[in-house]
């Protein structure tokens, strides 16, 4: 993470404080701050110039996130991330595991 990406992550940490608060009075004791950092980096804002955005832009993004959002992409991440398909190439993983458009 770069200089600016951490500024503005120490920015952030009231937020991102709050709503994993609220995922763990729903159950979800496992999320923290920087999980759900890194979804909102590395799935929700992939194409976006994240520097450009406002504050307003990144605390809305973060509160309109559900559970269900978020533990699809941490399911999905550990899936991607672990050795469940041996028999996969990096190759084969990496188009089984992208999004594709529909034809």
């Amino acid at each position: 993470m770069n200089q600016q990406m951490k500024d503005l992550y120490t920015h952030m940490f009231p937020a991102l404080e709050s709503k994993k608060n609220e995922f763990h009075f729903y159950g979800y004791s496992v999320v923290t701050e920087k999980g759900l950092w890194d979804y909102l980096v590395e799935k929700k804002w992939k194409r976006k110039d994240i520097a450009a955005m406002r504050p307003h832009e990144i605390v809305q993004d973060l509160f309109k996130l559900s559970p269900a959002q978020f533990m699809t992409y941490t399911q999905t991440e550990a899936q991607r991330n672990s050795s469940a398909f041996p028999e996969l190439s990096e190759e084969e993983r990496a188009i089984l595991f992208s999004p594709r458009k529909a034809d």
